[in-house]
């Protein structure tokens, strides 16, 4: 709780002036841009994420991207706080715009293809889960993302 004092909430108010919940005050406006540059924000929005935060994150990550369309670091940590939302068309959007730029980025085709998986487009989750783990064999999450993809497209067509 703060200390900080708040007239609304003051039981020495008059009678006139009760106090209001918060619920009933108005929203902050839409165009709200949060304090500092790109980078700072891209800083705030990387730390929301790894924080379990991935609503607030990707408001934060959303103006970075805004700003900066062309950093494909802001990308993929929005991309990721939408995943982590459950925000999947947008998360497969910006992992498709990584690739159109690095097609040889394995986490954007790794997240690709956790994004397709979760749409239901099991081919494409199959191809890109494919071209990460083939890029990089070290990495075992890989390799059991596109055995999951695989078996549940065999499911598929039976």
């Amino acid at each position: 709780m703060s200390d900080r004092y708040d007239p609304r909430y003051d039981p020495r108010a008059p009678d006139e002036e009760k106090p209001r919940p918060f619920s009933d005050l108005p929203p902050p406006p839409p165009d709200h841009v949060p304090q500092g540059d790109a980078y700072d924000w891209y800083t705030r929005g990387v730390e929301l994420l790894e924080s379990g935060d991935a609503a607030a994150a990707v408001q934060v990550l959303g103006h970075t991207v805004t700003s900066e369309p062309e950093s494909r670091m802001a990308r993929e940590a929005l991309a990721r706080a939408q995943f982590d939302m459950g925000m999947y068309p947008e998360a497969r959007e910006n992992f498709s715009w990584i690739i159109s730029i690095n097609p040889a980025d394995d986490y954007a085709q790794f997240g690709l293809g956790l994004a397709a998986t979760k749409l239901g487009d099991l081919t494409a989750a199959v191809e890109h889960l494919a071209l990460a783990a083939a890029m990089r064999p070290d990495i075992a999450y890989y390799s059991t993302a596109l055995r999951g993809a695989r078996a549940a497209l065999t499911a598929s067509r039976r």
